[in-house]
């Protein structure tokens, strides 16, 4: 296989991140010039990290560069708490209007509850609960004693996460999707989208399955027989909850990658949080982020490369015995990009 030459590098934004952001992006850089440099990175600030520089935690400067690149790769950021400051990721998404949030959860490490578990959540994105249309209600002398809170899913926006869904399941070679919903009590808010979903099956018939879940019941078998799931489609705040339960199937946010498509851009990230007490500790797990690079390099084409990512990060766990303290290894972050980086020379 021939790697992709610099005169063909693929222009990305990357952003480090707050934390434990810097360190695992350096690790995945080193790995990803190890399979041939696919990506021209054009490094930008966000987070924390932004704040000091351009006191805004998503800078314009920022935005520009993913508007140009259309494409980003980004560690895990920190929005300031009592500042005034709104969620970076939010504001990504909104921006860029990244509808369909992608959770993909393997088994990698062993020793888990679980063997052999591959489901993938997708997640609507801009919708539902998460709109934060929300109020208070003043009752006497409490300014505060009715919170009120507006969820919005519409038809179009169900047609459009739903068909990505099924899209997905066939460009992947998937065997089933489940839709989930609340549609027993949110009649109208989750109605919408389970009859939509059900109209988009149509279109699939004899090509993909088709089941529905109401959400309560999905998040008990999930850990009773996840087997039965394949792909699993809902709306944003189920979506949220769901997604990381699937994480924990396989040992936790530090295995689970998250990509965020809409039309005009794709981000890439690392699902977790920043982590700041191990912050320069170099016990970081990488793991994450590794596999929202794989998702990155499948999106623009280089399935061979994400392979190839993927099977050395395995060889590097499953024959290597190398995790980090989370996992219940002792490797620190360098000694896990060490080997993954012998691992894929060897296959060069």
């Amino acid at each position: 296989m021939t790697e992709p030459s610099r005169a063909k590098q693929i222009e990305a934004t990357l952003i480090p991140g707050d934390g434990i952001g810097p360190e695992i992006v350096e690790g995945v850089r080193s790995v990803l010039e190890t399979l041939g440099s696919p990506f021209l990175w054009v490094e930008r600030a966000a987070g924390m990290a932004a704040i000091a520089t351009y006191g805004d935690p998503l800078p314009e400067e920022t935005l520009a560069s993913i508007r140009r690149t259309k494409l980003a790769l980004k560690g895990p950021l920190t929005t300031p708490v009592g500042e005034g400051f709104r969620s970076v990721n939010v504001r990504l998404r909104e921006e860029f209007e990244l509808y369909a949030n992608v959770r993909p959860v393997r088994s990698l490490v062993p020793g888990q509850r679980y063997d052999n578990i591959d489901l993938v959540l997708i997640r609507e994105n801009l919708e539902g609960l998460y709109v934060g249309f929300e109020h208070y209600v003043p009752i006497g002398d409490d300014p505060h004693a009715v919170a009120i809170a507006s969820g919005i899913n519409t038809r179009a926006g169900a047609r459009r996460i739903l068909r990505f869904a099924f899209d997905y399941a066939l460009r992947y070679g998937r065997r089933k999707v489940t839709v989930v919903h609340k549609a027993n009590v949110l009649k109208a808010l989750s109605g919408v989208f389970l009859t939509t979903g059900l109209e988009i099956a149509k279109e699939y018939a004899g090509r993909i399955e088709v089941d529905q879940r109401i959400v309560d019941a999905c998040a008990m078998q999930l850990v009773i027989n996840p087997w039965q799931f394949d792909v699993i489609v809902t709306t944003n705040l189920f979506g949220d909850i769901l997604s990381d339960e699937m994480a924990g199937l396989v040992g936790g946010l530090g295995l689970a990658p998250g990509a965020n498509i809409g039309e005009r851009a794709a981000i890439f990230e690392a699902v977790h949080g920043s982590a700041p007490d191990i912050a320069g500790r170099g016990i970081a797990n990488p793991i994450s982020l590794l596999l929202a690079a794989a998702l990155m390099l499948e999106h623009v084409g280089q399935e061979q490369l994400a392979d190839r990512l993927r099977a050395a990060l395995h060889a590097t766990i499953q024959q290597d015995h190398l995790t980090t303290p989370d996992l219940g290894g002792s490797a620190s972050t360098r000694q896990v990009i060490a080997a993954l980086v012998r691992r894929l020379k060897t296959t060069a």
